[in-house]
């Protein structure tokens, strides 16, 4: 196991894929019946495949977060603090 800390983002990207994988497999579970002539699955079936797009979108929300992260980083900036955070020292 690695012993490199979680950067801004990558929880955001890991459950990204899970919920990615989750929904593909769904799509196989639903395309499935459809492609061997069964009986179709029910309606609730078919939205847990729409968590593919769902996925996607946590994990590219994670890369960008991680991306503007290491560009801040890059230019000696220290990532905001929280609007009350900084009230509260003063």
């Amino acid at each position: 196991m690695s012993r490199q800390t979680m950067g801004a983002g990558d929880l955001l990207v890991r459950i990204g894929a899970i919920v990615f994988l989750v929904g593909a497999a769904g799509t196989l579970a639903t395309v499935t019946p459809l492609l061997l002539d069964t009986k179709r699955l029910p309606t609730p079936a078919y939205f847990v495949s729409m968590l593919m797009a769902v996925g996607l979108a946590l994990a590219l929300g994670g890369l960008l977060r991680s991306a503007l992260a290491q560009r801040q980083a890059g230019r000696g900036l220290e990532p905001a603090e929280p609007a009350g955070q900084a009230a509260a020292e003063r």
